[in-house]
């Protein structure tokens, strides 16, 4: 490198700022003198001049217009739409299905807790009328005799079968309550055993829905059914059928 280049260095290495307008007023007129008296850091200064100028009209060719960005965005909307429907979606559903899964079987746990919580309290009430020494309040084997006694002690009526030529005898019946909601208890005998049928108003019941089947509450068996808004239960320790038998007759009485 030459003395007179080696000079230039410190000249050359202010060239970028001077063009760029960059450096104070001082040392702005040092080098415009210098470029004046000098040929080699001229040509350096002109080349760096149209340098930038090249680079600016490149950058200037082209300006899109809003057509061409609207164009951009609705090309490059769908498929980040796309994209994130695949990566999430089959989470998101997952995650639904997990609660959905969830709430049903919650659901299904409150209403076996119900109906269990619903039978044990309608078994203890039939094991407290078994062992009373007076389980009913109004002695009968005359369905003429028992139904309207409940007349005025409960909100609502019901029918009772005729018995005869049956194996089932009518008792008699009493008053009693489910969630403090007053429904007709009637005691049948069939051969030695007895059989409490219980009348509540629907809304008595909430949530527990009966159930045409046998159900297990402390070794009972137990019927029940809806008819006109009421809810029966059907309740004993004998088998399946006599309760079976006893229910279709309550279901055809009236």
């Amino acid at each position: 490198m030459t003395e007179i280049d080696m000079a230039c260095l410190d000249w050359a290495g202010k060239l970028d700022a001077y063009l760029d307008g960059e450096l104070e007023v001082a040392e702005a007129r040092a080098v415009s003198e210098h470029l004046r008296g000098c040929a080699s850091c001229a040509a350096e200064s002109l080349s760096r001049v149209q340098q930038k100028r090249a680079l600016h009209g490149a950058g200037q060719r082209f300006v899109p217009d809003p057509a061409f960005r609207a164009r951009i965005q609705k090309s490059i909307a769908p498929r980040k739409s796309r994209e994130w429907n695949r990566l999430w979606f089959p989470a998101l559903a997952g995650a639904m299905v997990l609660v959905i899964v969830g709430a049903l079987f919650l659901t299904f746990n409150r209403e076996k807790r119900d109906d269990a919580r619903l039978l044990s309290e309608l078994a203890d009430m039939h094991v407290a009328t078994l062992a009373s020494s007076n389980p009913v309040d109004v002695v009968s084997t005359d369905r003429h005799t028992v139904k309207p006694w409940f007349a005025g002690k409960i909100p609502f009526t019901f029918t009772l079968p005729e018995l005869q030529d049956t194996a089932f005898s009518l008792v008699g019946g009493k008053v009693s309550y489910l969630n403090q909601s007053p429904g007709a208890e009637l005691i049948f005998r069939v051969r030695q055993h007895q059989i409490s049928v219980f009348i509540f108003q629907e809304r008595a019941a909430g949530r527990v829905h009966a159930l045409d089947a046998s159900t297990d509450a402390s070794s009972f068996n137990v019927r029940s059914w809806r008819r006109n808004g009421l809810v029966y239960f059907a309740i004993s320790d004998v088998g399946g059928q006599d309760l079976e038998t006893l229910s279709e007759l309550m279901k055809g009485a009236g």
